[in-house]
């Protein structure tokens, strides 16, 4: 699988790290209940098709990356860096 990393350009998913589900939404930090933390946490969803992902550029920029693949059949459509430049994720 190749991955187009905004800075390095074309480069092969062994030169990254899988850092999560870049859909996943945060609680509050103000939230005390410990259920919307338990579920943040560890509940984890395994979606067939296309997803956004958390990706870390470790053997180059070192940049984190979100990442619109699908995971089926491993194409990817787009990575955009996280953060001011790129818009977040």
């Amino acid at each position: 699988m190749l991955i187009p990393c905004p800075v390095c350009g074309q480069r092969d998913a062994g030169e990254f790290f899988y850092r999560g589900d870049a859909t996943a939404a945060r609680p509050p930090l103000e939230e005390e209940a410990e259920r919307p933390w338990v579920e943040y946490v560890y509940a984890r969803h395994n979606p067939r098709g296309e997803h956004l992902e958390f990706w870390q550029h470790a053997h180059g920029c070192r940049q984190l990356l979100v990442v619109r693949r699908n995971t089926e059949t491993h194409e990817v459509f787009e990575a955009r860096l996280v953060g001011p430049f790129g818009e977040g994720g």
